[in-house]
Order: structure tokens, then sequence, then C-alpha cells
């Protein structure tokens, strides 16, 4: 039986829970942002295991064939791994079905209790190894979990019973796209000045990303939703995963969702925090009928941990007494941080001034630009946000912060196109050594727009295309090139953004000398699986110009670590916080992460870059309207 209430003396740390695209993870942090304990779970799908009744086993890409022979996987970072002691692969049969489900082309659905139970499982395992840790006898002070964050994927819908506790549906993920059709019709239903208006307010453009539409969708297509809506009597029940979690994993079943992951709802007012009745009346939302999550914010308590019982939500898998025993060991540990993944990146990253940027370099980009307590709305294509809300902390640093954010579709998946359509590596990261073969890319320009170009461009016309090649060119020619065509699309997104919170146009064109003292960006934090390689972010760096320093994540894990952060800080007297203010973290946690093996500056000269720029644009103009000229 695991022991409680040891009055020895303890070392506060703070554990997360980290619900990622294609896996769940678990952490324990110290207070230096280092890693005690870990345990992740990629989810299974409907694409890893051929079904029981099928013949056809070739065109399943079976995970029990990673586990044999320790292939790599990649996580939504878009970061390797291999099956070690702390992660473990879901199969359909262990886990009772997928987690992740295609049922129709576009379509993606999480299950919602599969998620629930593989954050359980990822956090006992982590108590375990806590237990093994604190059973040392030379460890003089042990360790004791203070605090709970949640990390999650944003806009993933989910609709449950309050009676039950059990999803209607399958959780709607921010990837689907069956809301398509709604979209295009309100679109052509309302002018550019509603457009604009609806903008104002929620910083995000209409699209099937967010969850507006996904609730609109369950609505008005699954009639097991639609009665319980038109019977209005309170059991209908609609929050994003980070409520899901929240529900479900405190003793008051608190029923909150945290603003970083409200902001991406649509149906919240960036000004007020809170929900909107124009944008609830515009989705045909009647808050009476299906209850709303109240919104809060990212850093307070939510409520006292509770093991669920996830046989009574239907998982009867794996959750073992043992286990349930070693999760009364932190019965009652408030659950106090929740930031939505972009947003804990940020955080995770130490980003906390005002004019500070994250990268996270994955299969795609996601790129956030800290505008402090200013709401900016974006005059370029990129969407503003809530960064965090630190509420506790002292001066503006306790108010809610915003962010634009911006993205790439094409980053890590054009080494993945190099290796596997071109044949180019073997390895993906290979890359970064043939592309330092060369010293330039000898003229090239590979434009990466397999799917269109994205802000601050937006030409869904655009394809992708390589330009200036001669005999000259050799296969690191193009190698170099398409690490350039990333990193020359992150500087568009950012001299957007900087323009949008009013820097000259061309400050990353000027030379370091001539910035004024207050820069609109100084350094861009970068994370993910592309920014483990130095050739990558030497590039960024000579790309970006002299008043930009790149600095790599000297904790990989940013995500989780921002919401270990958001757990820390939210004990309202500062005695009792993990850290005491964002000075503090950053003493703490930074440490010798600004060494210089983890910081990039510009080194080509100021002409070359500039020239090597607008050869860049005028690629970008010669790849737009592409298929345009098609049709």
């Amino acid at each position: 039986m695991a022991r409680r209430n040891s009055k020895a003396p303890t070392t506060a740390v703070v554990a997360t829970i980290d619900i990622g695209t294609t896996s769940a993870r678990a952490i324990i942090f110290t207070d230096d942002g280092q890693e005690i304990a870990k345990h992740q779970i990629e989810y299974s799908t409907t694409a890893s295991e051929a079904p029981s009744e099928s013949l056809n086993t070739d065109q399943f890409r079976r995970r029990s064939s990673l586990m044999r022979q320790n292939e790599p996987i990649f996580t939504a970072e878009g970061i390797a791994i291999s099956i070690t002691d702390h992660i473990y692969i879901e199969n359909n049969a262990a886990s009772v079905g997928p987690t992740l489900r295609f049922p129709q082309p576009g379509w993606v659905e999480c299950m919602p209790v599969h998620i629930l139970a593989n954050a359980v499982q990822c956090l006992v395992a982590c108590l375990i190894t806590l237990r093994k840790i604190n059973q040392n006898p030379e460890l003089t002070t042990k360790f004791k979990i203070k605090a709970i964050g949640i990390a999650n994927m944003r806009e993933t819908t989910i609709v449950w019973s309050r009676k039950t506790g059990k999803p209607l549906s399958g959780g709607i993920t921010w990837t689907d796209t069956r809301t398509s059709e709604i979209v295009q019709h309100l679109e052509k239903m309302i002018d550019e000045d509603r457009k604009e208006e609806l903008k104002q307010k929620t910083g995000l453009p209409l699209s099937t990303y967010f969850s507006a539409a996904k609730l609109r969708w369950l609505l008005d297509n699954d009639d097991n939703i639609r009665e319980e809506y038109e019977k209005g009597d309170g059991n209908l029940m609609f929050g994003t995963v980070d409520t899901w979690l929240i529900y479900h994993l405190t003793k008051e079943k608190t029923f909150v969702s945290d603003v970083t992951n409200a902001s991406r709802t649509y149906f919240m007012d960036l000004e007020t925090q809170d929900y909107d009745d124009d944008l609830l009346d515009f989705w045909g939302i009647d808050p009476s009928k299906i209850r709303l999550p109240k919104i809060v914010s990212s850093s307070e308590f939510y409520g006292s941990f509770a093991a669920p019982n996830l046989a009574s939500l239907g998982f009867h898998n794996k959750i073992t007494p043992e286990a349930y025993e070693i999760l009364k060991t932190i019965n009652g540990t408030p659950i106090c941080g929740c930031l939505g993944d972009q947003s804990a990146s940020l955080v995770g990253q130490l980003a906390f001034k005002s004019g500070s940027a994250k990268c996270t370099y994955g299969t795609g980009c996601f790129l956030l630009y800290n505008t402090g307590t200013r709401k900016l709305i974006s005059e370029h294509g990129t969407l503003t946000t809530i960064g965090y809300w630190f509420p506790n902390l002292k001066g503006d640093d306790g108010k809610p912060h915003y962010s634009l954010e911006g993205s790439i579709a094409v980053a890590g998946s054009i080494i993945q196109w190099l290796r596997d359509n071109l044949k180019m590596i073997e390895n993906a990261k290979d890359i970064g050594p043939l592309a330092s073969q060369v010293s330039d890319s000898g003229g090239v320009v590979f434009i990466p727009a397999f799917s269109g170009l994205y802000a601050p461009y937006w030409d869904g016309g655009a394809r992708g295309s390589i330009f200036g090649m001669t005999q000259y060119t050799s296969a690191s020619h193009i190698a170099r090139a398409a690490l350039e065509g990333v990193c020359f699309q992150v500087r568009a997104i950012l001299r957007a953004m900087a323009k949008d919170a009013g820097a000259s146009e061309d400050f990353l064109e000027e030379a370091l000398s001539s910035q004024n003292e207050k820069k609109p960006l100084s350094a861009l934090s970068v994370d993910g699986g592309m920014s483990k390689a130095d050739e990558v972010l030497q590039i960024q760096a000579d790309i970006l110009g002299p008043c930009v320093t790149v600095k790599r994540a000297a904790i990989a894990e940013c995500t989780a670590l921002g919401a270990a952060i958001a757990a820390g800080l939210s004990f309202k007297d500062e005695e009792d916080r993990i850290w005491k203010d964002f000075d503090d973290v950053i003493t703490k946690i930074a440490g010798s992460s600004a060494d210089a093996e983890n910081s990039f500056v510009a080194q080509l000269p100021d002409k070359e870059r500039r020239k090597n720029w607008k050869r860049w644009e005028n690629a970008v103009e010669r790849a737009k309207g592409w298929l345009d000229e098609v049709d």
C-alpha cells in the first residue's frame, strides 16, 4: 500500500499532463525545469492496425512492428522518438479501439475517455518513478508534488452528458475539416464589414479550425446531441480538452476553460475574456440549452485532484487497483495551471516580454509573438489570441497577455519529402550535414508551398517550386534551399507580426546599430524537431539578420514546462509558489541555457542577406497562382 501523509521535509515539484494531437504525456518538473519523471503514450489510430476482418495487412502501418524493430516515430512537434521505458504505444485491442479515428476523408476524431485514461496512466507511471526516487536512502529530502498543470491541443471539441459524465460522440479534433461547408456558407452570408467586426472581437478568421463550427456541426448532424440540446434540461455539456480533463480529474467536478483555450472557440470576446452573446447568436448557440464552461485564467486553483472512475465511463482496461492506490498519494493536490499547447510553449520558452517570440518547428511551424497587454488585430493574416493570464502576479505581469500567431504548413515535412520522395537522404538527421556541404544554395530558391502559401502571403493556388537550378546545382544546394525556404517563411511571418506591432516594415533589413532601444523583436526562441540541427538554426539566424538572436530551448519539453510554470505561479501567497514571479522563473530555469551552443547570431553580411531576401520574394511571386494559370 502506498504511504501517505509523511511529515518529513520535502522538496516541492510540479506534475504536468500534456495532451497532444498524437500522444499524451505526464512529466514531473523540479523548480529548475529538470524532468525527474516522464511517461508518454502514443495514440493508436484506425490506420495503425488492420481490422480483424481484413486479410490485407500490408496497407496498415502496424505499431507492433515499430515496437519490434525500435523504429522511430514522430511526435506532433516533429521530434523522432523510439520505444523506451517511458514511451508506450497503444495498440487498438488494448485500448478498446483506437484513440484517433479517421471515419471519412477529412474527418479526425479522438476518443475522449481514452485520452483521459492515457493521462491517468501517464500520471501513474510518473508517480511510480517518483516513489522509486524517493526510496533512495541517499536522498536527504523527498520530492512531493505540490501542484498539477495541464497543457492540451486546442479547439478540439467534446460534448458530454452531465448525468453520466460520458461523451455523446467522438471529439472532433482541430485538424478535422468536416465543417468546411458550414464555414463556406457563413462566409457567403456575411459582408466584409461583418467579417471585420467578428475578427475584432475574436482575433480569428472564419475557419474549420475553431470549436464553434465543430459544435454547430454536432448539433446539426448528431441525433443524440440534438435531442439533448432541444430538451434544454442542463444535461448537455460543451468543452475543449482542458475542460474535459479538469472536469473529470477534480473532486469538485469543476467546469471551467482556461482563457487561452476559450479564445480559440470563436465564442469569446478577447477584450472581456468572456462569452459574447453576439458571437453565440452568430453560430446559433443557445446557452440555456447547453452548458458552457466558465472562462478562467491560466493560473489559479481550479479544483483538487481526484482519480476518475474510468470503468463508469466505459473504459475497463489497464487501470489496476494498485494504480488507483498510488493515485491516492496526490489526492487533494491542486490542479491550478492550464494553457493551450502553443501558449504553453510560449511560456515554457520563457518568452514573457512584449516583443519576444517563439517558433516550434514541427511538421509545420507555429509562431507566437508576445504583444504584452495590447490586443493587436493583424492586418497581415496572422491570428490574435490570448498568450497567457497569470492574475496573481504583480503589475502588468498579472494582466492578460496577448499574442499574434502564424503558421507555416510545411517545415519538418519538407525533410521527409526529400528523404521519402527524392531519396536524397536516408535519415532525417542527415539533412543538416548534407546542406552544410555547401556555403550557400548556389542561387537555388525552394518555395515549399505543397498546399499553398499561408501567412502572410495567403495564396491557396501557389504550389511548391524550385527556381534557379543550373548544371552546377547539386543535392546539397537543393537541401540547403529547402531549409532556407522554411526559414524565409519564418522571417516573413515575423516581419508581418512586427509591423502589426508598430515596427518599421524593414526592421529586419536594418543593421543592429540602427535599431531603436525598443526593439520589436530581439530574440526568437525555438523548439521542435528541426531545431535540434545546428545547421538549421544558423541558416535561420542568417536569414533573420543581426538584430535577432535565435535561441534554442535547453529543455526539450517546452509545452509541458509551460503548464508547470502556470501551476507553480498560481498560489496567491508568494511564499507558497514554486516560483515567486517571472524573474524567479527565468533565474531558476534559464540558468546556463543562454550558453553559446544554444544561441545563434547572423554571420552572413548584410548585403548578401538583403540580396537573398529579394530573390526569395521574387520567387514567391512566380510561385503564386500556379493553379490559377491552369484553370
